[in-house]
């Protein structure tokens, strides 16, 4: 209990500090580290290593994706071609159906792709989308956050399902055969809440510009399909990757894709060119394409625009604030998952009779604690592993619908202990007291929400 009180009064200290007392996010998340590692009693060397190692982890994963996909979105919005695709998305969807589109958009490209660097793609074309439709930008921010969260904690080939699939033994296409029916009703909840809730929240999505700049920047502006290269080329890439490396048996759904498109091909190519393709499908590696793919947007490129002053530095100065403040939300993550409180909470719920509530409450706790969802699936899925046949999850559609109560509990709740948090709030302008009202809430709803339908299911074909 004294672990679970030091977690609800570190979260309540950084709301309220960085709210009332306008801390700044990167202090508050350090001090609540230190604060809850000292007062759980851990190890002071323990406490050190913790914020080093989670902060350098949290940045080596996505600093430089956050960079790459500043630097896109900077090109895309300064030379009009965000603009540009806006007004084509709008005169397709409507000017009232932004929300829908981003969540739909959200919910298929985390399939494959991480919902951190999908975010950081996709946030460019969804300022626009906002600034053209004359609507806030917090609708939209939500709607896309709930359709990357669907996808990432549900359908495989995203690794947390993958991994708890596997540590369960379960049918990989069941899996994906429910998860696709449990996310769709997650998404669509998500989707309701962001526009009845989250939109009446108003943010200007892009406050420098007044649509006399817009209309300016829409005359230099490149075409959409231009504009579009950026941002699809590297969630090809990256989505290309995803299927080279999905399955991984020499029988697997890669080699049967070369064969049939490529002649003449022998192993030793099909190796090399799954190689080439998993390098250049790396986030990192992808985003970095997608840089050089934006300085062909602008109608003329200045060298200036590259240089510390220019449009390059402006977005290393933006990016660098959301790189500190994300990793100093990992710092924290980190001090929680090195100290016992998610084997306190797994070992405590493990002996109540919940049924299929079980593996979600369990993962939702974890989740909840150290803030990551491959992490709460896969520790939720090991604890899970030897209770299946006691509690009587045996058949194949019995272990597939325990994979996706865990992926529900792994959406519950993002928040300050979760770098996906920061990346939305701090991507989209939002203070710490929004992203609580709207992102947190939102990944509770759809958590639960996809946990109702999970336990339906099980009424129905257990």
């Amino acid at each position: 209990m004294l672990l679970i009180l030091l977690l609800l009064i570190s979260i309540l200290f950084i709301v309220i500090s960085t709210s009332k007392f306008h801390l700044h996010p990167f202090l508050a998340l350090l001090f609540a580290a230190v604060g809850f590692g000292l007062f759980a009693r851990m190890p002071l060397t323990k406490i050190v290593e913790s914020i080093n190692g989670g902060f350098g982890e949290t940045i080596g994963k996505i600093g430089i994706v956050i960079i790459a996909g500043i630097i896109i979105g900077t090109f895309l919005e300064r030379s009009g071609g965000a603009f540009a695709i806006a007004e084509r998305i709008l005169k397709i969807i409507g000017e009232k159906h932004v929300p829908l589109a981003m969540s739909i958009i959200g919910y298929i490209v985390s399939i494959p792709v991480f919902a951190d660097s999908g975010f950081v793609i996709l946030a460019p074309l969804n300022r626009a989308l906002s600034k053209r439709a004359k609507i806030s930008l917090v609708g939209p921010v939500v709607a896309l956050a709930v359709g990357l969260t669907a996808t990432h904690c549900l359908v495989p080939p995203t690794p947390g399902p993958i991994a708890a699939a596997g540590m369960l033994d379960a049918d990989l296409g069941l899996v994906i055969f429910f998860s696709l029916i449990v996310s769709a009703f997650a998404l669509v909840v998500g989707w309701v809440f962001a526009v009845k809730f989250a939109s009446k929240i108003y943010i200007e999505p892009n406050p420098e510009l007044s649509e006399a700049d817009v209309e300016a920047r829409l005359k230099e502006a490149p075409t959409a399909f231009k504009a579009f290269i950026p941002i699809v080329v590297p969630i090809f890439l990256i989505v290309a990757k995803s299927i080279a490396d999905y399955p991984k048996a020499p029988d697997g759904l890669w080699q049967s894709i070369v064969k049939t498109t490529v002649v003449m091909t022998g192993e030793p190519f099909i190796a090399s060119l799954k190689n080439i393709v998993g390098f250049i499908g790396e986030p990192v590696i992808a985003l970095l394409i997608g840089v050089l793919l934006s300085f062909r947007l602008p109608r003329k490129l200045d060298m200036r625009m590259l240089s510390t002053t220019g449009w390059l530095g402006q977005s290393l100065l933006s990016a660098a604030i959301i790189i500190m403040i994300t990793g100093a939300g990992g710092a924290f993550g980190m001090v929680l998952r090195n100290s016992p409180i998610a084997d306190v909470l797994s070992k405590s719920l493990s002996k109540a009779n919940l049924g299929i509530w079980l593996p979600f409450i369990i993962a939702a706790a974890i989740k909840s604690a150290q803030g990551s969802s491959t992490v709460a699936l896969i520790t939720t899925a090991s604890l899970m592993s030897p209770l299946m046949s006691s509690l009587g999850f045996e058949s194949g559609i019995a272990r597939a619908l325990v994979v996706l109560s865990i992926g529900a509990g792994s959406m519950v709740v993002s928040h300050a202990n979760d770098s996906f948090f920061w990346v939305v709030t701090q991507m989209s302008g939002m203070d710490v007291k929004t992203g609580y009202k709207t992102h947190t809430l939102a990944t509770l709803i759809i958590g639960v929400t996809s946990a109702l339908v999970v336990w339906i299911m099980s009424l129905i074909v257990l």
